[in-house]
């Protein structure tokens, strides 16, 4: 692939990655109404997709590593499209396998990006690459939360949900032509020898997205309430800090190529971790300046996600090494994320306050900061002696 079509390829990819996910919560009370659901069922459309990401990442990453990357990402655009019509006809059982469906479909793209990323960009540009991959998600989520109401209100939820199969349809003929277009990779390509090193990178990199994961997730389902609880902020002015979180996220995203073009990407690490750290203890410290922190702890979101998997594409030697680490780092991650949110609210209702879930997402960003830099060091050192330095 050339650069452009890389980069064209990884948007197509990332547009139906999180969008899907996200599309349900601005018409969550019609689709209530409409099927009958209680609060915790209808919730589970937009969380059951991440206990899917858990639950299926074995299944997904012997789709990449048996079909390939191209193949991969063909399998995972056509099961979103696939999900989406499912999800958006029928009863509530349709509407709740599609969503499965669709869960089970993201976490194939989900491992097998940092494989094309690794494969097809020179490891100095993987930062760049990756950041486009992080803020294309954002931007897709931010478009599809400012679209899905009115849509809804123009052609119902159904066909408003159904709608954002064609950006499914036009990735899956992209990436199509790119399976046909490729040549077959020779038969006799060594598998270079797995390194204690990069072993050990793996398993910090499984705990580092774990720490991002549950801080992000608990922060995402639980801020505007905090906001609420703690400042007085009504359900718009919550939720409008809530979408700055969001889309500071763009800022992270890029900021960490940005850091790694001039200081080894250990220093990105750390710049994300304090800015991460500083949500949780701004609003312990200094709670007034609530809009500041969520700012700052957006910019981490982003940037904390884009590092982890910048160095799974610096740091593997193979499409099958690439997919195996980040079917791993994935795995433990969304683990976690599937815990966080519950876990904060369990606390919250247990000691009628917010200052222990505030707490526990502070542990979950320092155990990001600290196996994320131990990782990125240890990628430096792997690197160098490779001669790749």
């Amino acid at each position: 692939m050339t650069p452009w079509a890389v980069v064209v390829g990884v948007v197509l990819i990332a547009l139906n990655l999180r969008a899907p996910i996200v599309a349900p919560a601005p018409v969550l009370s019609l689709i209530r109404d409409d099927l009958g659901l209680s609060a915790t069922a209808a919730g589970l459309l937009t969380s059951l997709p991440v206990l899917c990401f858990a639950i299926t990442t074995p299944l997904a990453a012997r789709v990449v590593r048996r079909a390939g990357p191209e193949l991969a990402v063909v399998a995972c655009l056509l099961g979103v499209l696939v999900g989406t019509v499912i999800r958006s006809a029928g009863p509530t059982a349709t509407v709740f396998l599609g969503t499965v469906v669709i869960g089970t479909a993201i976490m194939i793209g989900n491992i097998v990006v940092p494989v094309i990323i690794r494969r097809d960009v020179p490891w100095q540009r993987a930062s760049t690459v990756t950041a486009i991959y992080t803020a294309t998600m954002n931007v897709g989520s931010m478009i599809t939360s400012l679209s899905m109401a009115p849509l809804a209100a123009a052609v119902g939820w159904r066909w408003a949900l159904a709608s954002w199969g064609a950006v499914a349809v036009l990735g899956s003929l992209y990436w199509g032509n790119r399976a046909r277009h490729r040549p077959d990779a020779p038969a006799t390509a060594p598998e270079p020898a797995a390194g204690v090193s990069v072993g050990r990178i793996g398993w910090l990199l499984m705990f580092s997205f774990g720490g991002q994961s549950f801080a992000y997730y608990a922060a995402t389902a639980w801020l505007p309430t905090i906001l609420s609880d703690t400042r007085g902020l009504d359900p718009s002015a919550s939720g409008a800090i809530a979408s700055v979180f969001q889309i500071a996220a763009v800022i992270g995203a890029f900021g960490v190529p940005v850091l790694a073009s001039r200081s080894p990407l250990w220093v990105s690490v750390v710049v994300m971790g304090v800015c991460w750290v500083a949500l949780p203890i701004g609003l312990f410290v200094a709670p007034e300046y609530y809009g500041l922190w969520a700012f700052i702890g957006g910019i981490a979101q982003g940037g904390a996600f884009t590092a982890i998997l910048s160095i799974i594409a610096q740091v593997t030697r193979s499409d099958r090494e690439a997919a195996g680490m980040s079917a791993k780092v994935q795995f433990g991650g969304y683990i976690a994320a599937a815990f966080g949110a519950p876990l904060a609210g369990w606390l919250n209702s247990v000691t009628g306050g917010w200052t222990v879930p505030l707490a526990v997402i502070l542990v979950a960003t320092l155990v990001y900061s600290t196996a994320g830099v131990t990782a990125a060091r240890l990628a430096r050192s792997e690197r160098a002696s490779r001669g790749t330095q």
